[in-house]
């Protein structure tokens, strides 16, 4: 049988749909045949296990959001720019994404070393940030700050208000989804102020 590019991204997408709404505990690959409109006997031709279309999936997952990232800190853009410029486009990304951030947490809970694995191969490596900050501080256009503390501080400032959007909704905006939606397009400045005005050098 000749394989068809197709057929198997056709796969992989189907994949990535149920992995993200069911986890993979909670995904057969026969849901994934489902999902994809093809029989198991030719899932499994392309696929021969759950755990490597779960690896490829995530992996295509990860793709979408470490290339731009990469763009923006390896530019010759300004550093606090930098920053607004990340912040937009990955909130952006979550948005775009909104059950990722709730599936990343429950597979990180399930089997670490997997989903570590798979990110490294993806490229990401916030090593490049990292160093950014440390010439930074050398520059004395920031204060002394510990880069792994900022870097973990933008993330979850991005990654909190997406994953815990069905609650924060409902308690902070009485379930209003265009309320929510504005205060998520808002939360790009405001993210990106709050992490400028705490690093800035007065």
């Amino acid at each position: 049988m000749k394989r068809s590019l197709n057929t198997e991204d056709k796969i992989l997408k189907a994949a990535i749909q149920v992995f993200v709404k069911s986890g993979f505990e909670g995904t057969s690959m026969q849901k994934i045949a489902d999902e994809a409109g093809i029989n198991k006997a030719l899932l499994h031709y392309y696929f021969r296990s759950k755990e490597k279309l779960f690896e490829k999936a995530f992996a295509n997952i990860f793709v979408k959001f470490v290339p731009r990232a990469l763009e923006i800190f390896t530019s010759e853009l300004d550093f606090f720019d930098k920053i607004r410029l990340f912040i937009g486009t990955y909130i952006d990304l979550l948005v775009q994404n909104p059950l990722v951030p709730g599936f990343i947490l429950q597979e990180i809970n399930r089997n670490p070393d997997i989903l570590y694995n798979i990110i490294r191969e993806a490229g990401v490596d916030p090593s490049f940030f990292f160093i950014q900050v440390e010439k930074e501080i050398a520059s004395g256009s920031i204060v002394a700050v510990s880069s792994k503390h900022l870097f973990i501080n933008i993330m979850s400032l991005c990654i909190f208000p997406v994953a815990s959007r069905p609650l924060m909704q409902r308690i902070v905006f009485n379930n209003d989804e265009r309320a929510y939606a504005i205060f998520l397009e808002e939360r790009k400045k405001e993210v990106a102020d709050f992490v400028i005005n705490a690093i800035k050098r007065k």
